[in-house]
């Protein structure tokens, strides 16, 4: 469970997507959606050099070559996932980028179970990532970090890290599961890396 974004079309219809890098193929943006730790714990499914975060956002997208997300997870190409990570500070001022304004600000009308909201505000997938350097990044090929965990995820993880005042992240501590209790720590602990290759390109660098 997460308090999760539904992508729309762009006001010319057309889904956003992404392409090139290390994905072969076209991946539409389908959602955006939120892990959190509590008042004891940081949330992030994602470590860099052993540190969590406090939160973690990821940006799914589905390889256009399949209809659905159920046919895509059955292949190894089948989604591309960006995930990008927040942090407190104590001296962090509201986020002040049009769409991550929408979604914290939206995050305290959807605190119970299955609820939902609607914006009208206009913004794109890219002001979700802030100011971060989009060119220095980690990939990996790994699986979905719920249920049925498929293998299938080419993951793209950028490790400069968004501030945010507390109270951002305050707001999701609120959020109810569906038996009215606080969702707290809804991160999938780190797994073992097994025989996986971990790819770092750095704003210096080219494919």
């Amino acid at each position: 469970m997460s308090v999760k974004f539904n992508v729309p079309d762009t006001i010319e219809f057309i889904r956003p997507f992404i392409t090139d890098g290390p994905l072969n193929g076209m991946y539409e943006a389908i959602e955006v959606h939120f892990h959190w730790g509590s008042p004891l714990c940081k949330g992030s499914e994602h470590q860099i050099n052993q540190r969590r975060y406090d939160l973690e956002m990821h940006i799914v997208h589905l390889n256009t070559k399949y209809g659905s997300v159920e046919e895509a997870r059955e292949y190894d190409d089948g989604i591309a996932v960006i995930g990008a990570f927040f942090k407190v500070e104590k001296t962090a001022l509201p986020t002040f980028h049009p769409g991550l304004d929408t979604v914290f600000n939206t995050v305290p009308f959807v605190l119970l179970y299955n609820s939902s909201a609607t914006t009208n505000q206009l913004f794109t997938l890219g002001s979700m990532l802030a100011n971060i350097n989009r060119d220095n990044f980690y990939t990996y090929q790994g699986s979905l970090t719920t249920p049925p965990c498929s293998q299938a995820v080419t993951w793209i993880v950028y490790p400069e890290v968004i501030p945010i005042p507390l109270f951002q992240l305050q707001n999701f501590w609120f959020v109810r599961d569906d038996r009215g209790r606080k969702l707290l720590n809804n991160f999938r602990p780190v797994q073992p890396l097994g025989a996986r290759e971990v790819y770092h390109r750095s704003a210096d660098e080219y494919y």
